[in-house]
């Protein structure tokens, strides 16, 4: 049996670094509050690329997998060479393949990320065809005792249909982490799938985003439940106490540097960051993911599942690429202890 199975992409990410880029800060706009600018037309010199598996389900399963997970990735890839990279960059890193299906019609995902050398944080041009084309296989998926979803695309709300179905049925656990262009699509499908999540997973731009925009459709507000407070949307323990609200048995809320939050029945817990020499901030959130998710898994407290996340992910970061600094459960504990 697969203690946990991955459902989402799997992708080739290739970095580009570069200093050329202006910060732009615009807190007026409280769902993108920091821009970056190149000059129209010009060219910028890109001293090193970086080359690495990429996707929200790859990488929270290869995370998994070094810290000791029977894991599978559950995704749709191209027939290419690409596609053959990525079979064997899971494969060396433990990660069961025989859920990841092969199309000869479209190429494998990419993605292009421009990563700012002095801030360390990143803008990802993503062209996602194959995984576009998933296919939610129910008995495929029956015996898992976890299902993970990261990123889904194509038929995305039929799928999390599917996938929030089978979970149910056979009592899987369901660890969820929406992504902004689902939220954006159809803030009500996610909202739905939430009340069903037993660990949900989110930062805190998408924790706004889903609040702010189920408000904003909602004529009238469920039984028991408010309008966003304005005044407090941007505190995080309001922000957790309103996700609970929708379902989630643990609601986890990351915040980059600042660190993260989980809520779970009346205890509210908050790990600080750890400072290191960030280099890279993309996959940060699967880093941690993956390092929660392993620990709650070991029945671990709530304190420590943010421990190792924020250890995980930490490490992650001093390096290009999301699956590098993903660490061993050894690593782990020599961070948190």
């Amino acid at each position: 049996m697969q203690k946990i199975i991955c459902i989402g992409s799997a992708c080739k990410d290739v970095f580009f670094p570069t200093d050329g880029g202006k910060i732009i800060k615009t807190p007026e706009d409280i769902l993108s509050q920091q821009k970056i600018e190149f000059e129209l037309g010009a060219k910028y010199r890109i001293e090193d690329r970086y080359e690495a598996l990429g996707g929200c389900a790859a990488n929270v399963a290869v995370g998994l997998a070094r810290l000791g997970t029977q894991v599978s990735c559950y995704s749709h890839i191209g027939n290419d060479q690409i596609a053959d990279w990525i079979l064997a960059e899971l494969k060396k890193n433990n990660v069961g393949i025989d859920l990841v299906t092969k199309d000869a019609g479209f190429p494998s995902d990419m993605s292009a990320i421009i990563v700012d050398k002095n801030s360390a944080e990143r803008v990802i041009f993503s062209n996602q065809k194959a995984n576009t084309k998933l296919e939610i296989i129910p008995e495929k998926i029956t015996f898992a005792e976890w299902i993970f979803v990261g990123d889904l695309h194509g038929d995305w709300q039929k799928d999390l249909d599917l996938i929030s179905s089978v979970a149910e049925e056979n009592k899987i656990k369901l660890a969820y982490n929406p992504r902004q262009s689902n939220i954006h699509d159809d803030v009500k499908k996610v909202v739905e799938i939430i009340a069903g999540t037993d660990v949900l997973f989110v930062n805190k731009d998408e924790a706004l985003e889903i609040l702010l925009l189920e408000n904003s459709e909602q004529k009238t507000l469920p039984t028991g439940r408010q309008a966003v407070n304005s005044e407090k949307i941007n505190n995080e323990e309001y922000l957790l106490g309103e996700l609970k609200k929708l379902g989630a048995g643990i609601v986890v809320i990351t915040d980059g540097v600042r660190g993260a939050w989980a809520s779970a029945g009346g205890e509210t817990f908050f790990v600080p960051g750890q400072k290191v020499n960030a280099v890279d901030s993309t996959g940060a959130g699967d880093a941690f993911a993956s390092g929660f998710l392993a620990s709650y898994l070991k029945e671990k407290t709530l304190r420590e599942c943010l421990d190792w996340g924020i250890a995980n992910s930490s490490n992650s970061v001093q390096f290009y690429g999301a699956i590098e600094g993903l660490m061993n459960e050894e690593g782990i504990l020599g961070k948190t202890n």
